[in-house]
Parts: C-alpha cells; structure tokens; sequence
C-alpha cells in the first residue's frame, strides 16, 4: 500500500491508501463496512477505530495486526464502486485535488544518519568542506520541521544565504523495540518514504566548529517528507532504488540505494539501544550533488521560487516549492537579532 495522510473537504484528518487510479481511500471507513459488509460485527465503528486509526503514527503502534486490517479494507474498496459511501454516509474515496496531502507521519522521534553514501564524504572533501562527513553520524531531526508533498519550504532569508537540499530514503519503523540484532531489522520495517534534508549550510559551518550540528537542519519547514508512506512488502530489496533530485526540473542529484556504505539492517540495529517507538523515523544519508560542494554553490543554492522534485523508485516524488518570508507571512522578519546572535 501507498499510505497518506490528508484533510478530507471538511479538513478533518484522515489516514488513506492510494488507489491504481490514483484516488485515495479512506481506511478507516472501509475498514469500518468490510467489518459490517464481510465479518459482520455489529461494533464495526467501534473495532474499526481501534484497528485502523484515523491517524499514522496510531496505524503503526497496531503493528502488523493494523497493518493487515489496513490491507484487507483497502483491497476489498478496491471493488466497491466509486461512489461507495461509509457507515455514516461519508465518501470511502476522493480525487487527490479534493483533498491536501500532509506530511504521512509526524514519529516520536525522527533519527538521521549523515555520512552513509562516501560519494558524499568524497565530494565534501574535494570541496575543502570545514569538516570531514565521516562515517557515519546520527543526529535527531525537530518533528515540528516537518512538511508534506506540495507544502512551501520558508526561505529564512534573515537567517542564512545558503540553502540547500539533501534527497534521502527514510524508514517507519512499524514497533517499538530496543537491543536487536541486524538480522532481526527487518521485523521492525513498517515501510520506506522520501525525506529532503533542507540545510542551511553557512549555520551549519558555524555549529560544526563546536563538532555538532542541528539549527541549521531543524528550523521551520526544513524536513519535507512523503509523498507517502509505501509499506514493506511493495518495495522489496530497498537497497536497489533509483535517486534523482531536480531542482526547477534540473537533475542535481543522481544515485543510487546500493551505495550505501552502512545498510538499512545495520543502521536499525546499531540505534537500537536508544529505543524505538512505533512510527519512527530513521533516514539512511544523502547522495553526491548538492549545491555546497558543486563547482558553483552560489549558482546552486536554493532560492525563492524554486521547485524542487525528490523521486525515489517504486516511491513517488516529493514536490516542494521554495518561498520567501514574506510571501509566507506577508511582512520582513520582524527582527533581525537572531542573525546577529548567530553571526
């Protein structure tokens, strides 16, 4: 399944699954008439409530037990009709522009890995980049930060001239679980979805004279994430994906999962001891070709207008549009101390 999250016409928050035809069904409500259609509870609302939560990060404390729910009423929506309706008269299906996708998962926690692809490392270090991108750094991501498929990323133009971006593959983990072993990983894979690593890289040069980074990766709207969540048994070997990111329908990035140094059971395992709750987020690292260790990082770095297309095979595209403060907010910043605090 394609997971999403959306507000429905009446913006209430919802969970869903993308259809063939690229519609998305409500999964709490199909769950709802399959266990009145095909099993015939009589607490059906009730018990689809508790199995296929309205929310993402509740689907996933279910585990495979909601899973599966999830599976079963998507794959018996799938051949109802169109107009099909729910046990409250509410529609099972929408158009993909009757409603607004949000960010599929707000986790608990949300763990990077930096350093992952040495493609990255390489080109850091043929760009006298102040600090080596050694292998491999964990650091936590600000959930607030996090944005949709189509949501603006805010240009803090009072805060840094030198945005740029990072395509990642980032993994849910469907249960909690702490001490497990790598061959024990993929037990905890719920599914895989595209993360960008918007950073702001002058603050970042700042914070690394200190050996650690995180305002320059954390402010407002800095972690787009989606389009959706595509559960584990659509994408097979996640080590074999294409990566592309274009930025104004420019490939800037291009690679590949198989170059990660560290894998995805390894990874899982070597955070383990910190805990895991069900719907965390883990990201697996950038590839080569971002804007700060081009030929020409001031031609590269992200402006206002730009549109930038994260795809990930047998994911989607991620669609973000980069946008000034004042068009966000309608006003200039209202202060200008945090930059000379920072600078």
């Amino acid at each position: 399944m394609r997971l999403v999250t959306f507000e429905n016409p009446v913006r209430q928050p919802r969970i869903g699954a993308l259809t063939p035809s690229h519609r998305i069904a409500d999964l709490n409500s199909a769950c709802a008439i399959y266990l009145r259609d095909v099993e015939s509870e009589s607490a059906y609302q009730r018990l689809a409530d508790a199995l296929v939560p309205p929310n993402m990060r509740a689907l996933f404390e279910g585990g495979d037990t909601s899973l599966e729910a999830a599976h079963k009423a998507f794959d018996y929506a799938l051949h109802l009709e169109n107009d099909a309706t729910g046990p409250r008269g509410e529609a099972i299906f929408y158009d993909e522009g009757e409603v607004k996708l949000k960010a599929p998962i707000v986790p608990k926690k949300f763990l990077h890995t930096a350093g992952n692809f040495r493609e990255h490392h390489e080109e850091a270090t043929k760009a006298g980049f102040s600090h080596p991108i050694m292998p491999w750094i964990i650091f936590f991501q600000n959930v607030d930060a996090i944005i949709g498929h189509e949501e603006n990323v805010i240009y803090p133009e009072h805060l840094t001239q030198e945005l740029d971006y990072e395509l990642e593959l980032a993994v849910v983990l469907k249960k909690a679980g702490k001490h497990f072993a790598p061959e024990d990983a993929s037990d905890y894979i719920g599914g895989y979805l595209i993360f960008n690593d918007i950073t702001a890289r002058d603050i970042q040069r700042r914070e690394m004279k200190s050996g650690v980074f995180s305002f320059c990766k954390g402010i407002d709207t800095f972690c787009p994430l989606g389009p959706w969540i595509v559960t584990a048994d659509e994408i097979g070997d996640a080590h074999n994906l294409a990566m592309e990111l274009r930025v104004n329908g420019e490939p800037r990035q291009r690679s590949h999962s198989s170059k990660m140094s560290v894998k995805i059971p390894e990874i899982l395992s070597h955070y383990s001891p910190m805990g895991y709750s069900a719907g965390d987020v883990v990201s697996t690292g950038t590839v080569s070709g971002v804007a700060a260790f081009s030929g020409d990082p001031k031609m590269w770095y992200l402006k206002p207008g730009d549109v930038m297309e994260c795809e990930i095979e047998n994911i989607g595209i991620l669609r973000n549009r980069v946008i000034s403060w004042q068009e966000a907010y309608g006003h200039k910043p209202a202060t200008l101390a945090t930059q000379e605090t920072v600078r």
